[in-house]
C-alpha cells in the first residue's frame, strides 16, 4: 500500500507506474511496445481504480497528442514508450515544449537503429537531451539506475513539469524496466486543484459556480506569426533552460583520490560502479561519476574534477553520445576516453575492468 514503510518487490516499469500514481497522475495514454509494456498494463488496472482515465491510443502519435490535450487542461498526465515509439511522438513533444505544456514522458530505451531488438541500449541519449523533434527546445531528462530511483524520479517529474511548464522525460532502458528490486512508496497525494489555474484551459465560465465573473479566454499555442513574436518566445524558453542548470544532479563514488573517473549513466552507471568497487579492492585508484540529470548535464561538477587533475573514461551502451557532453564539460583541463558497449550486447562488470585498467595505465 502507498505510504507503507515496508518494502515491496516490483519491476522498474511497475515502480514508474506507481511513482506516477502516487504523484497524482490521473491520465495515462499509451501504446504497446516492448520493453515498456508493463507500464500501460499496470496503468490499465490501477488508473481507473484511482479515479483516473486510461486510454490505449490507436498509435504513439495519437497518445502523444492526447497527452498534449490533457496537459493543456492542467491535468497530471503521462505517456510511455520505447525507442521507435518515441520517434513517432517527437512532433507532439516539440509542440508541448513550444506551448509550455507540462507532461511526463517515459522512454524505456531499446536497441536500434530501426526496430533493432528488445534488449537494452542507451542509443536515445542524443534524441532525449537535444530535444528530439524540430526547433530549438530542451526537455528535463532524468536517468534512473535503480527501481527506487525510477519510482522517485517519476514522482518528482510531475512537480518539475508543472513548476516549469515543460515536458519531463524519464530515460531508462530494458535493464531498468525489467529488473525486480525492493522499493518504498510514498503516501499517495492528489494534485493541487489550483495547479496551473493561471494558464490552464478549463472554460471561461469555470468560476461561475463560485459567483465569479467569466474570465477572458486563453490561448495555449506554439505558433507565433507576428514580427519578433517567435524570437521573444524562444528567448523566454532559453532563459528557462538556462535556469535548469541549477537542477543538475549526480552521484559520485570513490572519486576523492581517484586518478581515473569513469562517467556512466543509468544501468551502465550501476554496472560500472560494481567494476569500480572490484578494482578498488585491488588497490586501483578509480572512481565513478554518474549523472542523474542528463539535461541539465552536471557539467560544473565534472569541470571541478578535471581541475583537480582527474582523467576520464566514458562508458556508454551506444556508439558514443554522452561522451560529447563529458568532453565539453572537461575540455579546459582534460579529455575523456570512450568505451562503447554495442547495442545488442548485455554487459557485466567484468566487461568493464579491462578498458578501465587500460585507461588507468595511460599517462
Amino acid at each position: 500500500m502507498a505510504g507503507n514503510t515496508e518494502r515491496i518487490f516490483v519491476k522498474g516499469n511497475e515502480a514508474i507506474a506507481m511513482g506516477a500514481l502516487d504523484a497524482g497522475c490521473r491520465c495515462f495514454f499509451g501504446y504497446p511496445i516492448t520493453p515498456q509494456n508493463d507500464i500501460p498494463e499496470f496503468m490499465s488496472k490501477a488508473m481507473p481504480a484511482a479515479g483516473g482515465e486510461f486510454v490505449q491510443a490507436e498509435s504513439e502519435v495519437a497518445a502523444a497528442n492526447m497527452l498534449l490535450g490533457a496537459g493543456a487542461c492542467g491535468v497530471r498526465a503521462m505517456t510511455s514508450s520505447s525507442s521507435p515509439g518515441m520517434s513517432l511522438k517527437q512532433e507532439a513533444i516539440s509542440y508541448m515544449a513550444g506551448s509550455e505544456i507540462p507532461a511526463v514522458i517515459v522512454n524505456m530505451n531499446r536497441g536500434g537503429p530501426g526496430l533493432g531488438d528488445i534488449g537494452p541500449s542507451q542509443g536515445d541519449y542524443f534524441q532525449s537531451t537535444r530535444g528530439g523533434g524540430h526547433g530549438d527546445y530542451r526537455l528535463l531528462v532524468l536517468a534512473p539506475s535503480t527501481a527506487q530511483e525510477a519510482y522517485d524520479m517519476t514522482h518528482r517529474a510531475f512537480g518539475l513539469a508543472f513548476a516549469y511548464r515543460s515536458p519531463v522525460l524519464i530515460l531508462g532502458d530494458a535493464i531498468i524496466g525489467q529488473m525486480k528490486e525492493p522499493i518504498k512508496r510514498r503516501a499517495a497525494t492528489l494534485a493541487d486543484p489550483a495547479e496551473g489555474r493561471e494558464w490552464r484551459l478549463e472554460g471561461t465560465g469555470a468560476g461561475l459556480a463560485a459567483g465569479k465573473k467569466p474570465r477572458d479566454h486563453r490561448i495555449i499555442k506554439s505558433l507565433y506569426l507576428m514580427d519578433g513574436e517567435l524570437a521573444g518566445q524562444n528567448r523566454k524558453l532559453q532563459a528557462k533552460y538556462e535556469h535548469w542548470k541549477t537542477l543538475a544532479e549526480f552521484e559520485t563514488f570513490e572519486v576523492k583520490d581517484a586518478e581515473l573517473v569513469v562517467v556512466a549513466f543509468g544501468s551502465i552507471g550501476r554496472i560500472a560502479k560494481n567494476a569500480v568497487r572490484a578494482l578498488r579492492k585491488r588497490g586501483k585508484k578509480v572512481g565513478l561519476f554518474r549523472p542523474k540529470t542528463l539535461y541539465p548535464f552536471p557539467e560544473k561538477a565534472l569541470a571541478r574534477l578535471a581541475r583537480e587533475g582527474k582523467r576520464f573514461l566514458t562508458i556508454e551502451h551506444n556508439l558514443g553520445q554522452m561522451v560529447e557532453d563529458v568532453r565539453l564539460s572537461v575540455r579546459k583541463h582534460a579529455d575523456s576516453e570512450l568505451f562503447c558497449v554495442y547495442p545488442g550486447n548485455m554487459p557485466s562488470p567484468d566487461d568493464f575492468e579491462a578498458p578501465i585498467l587500460r585507461a588507468l595505465g595511460r599517462k
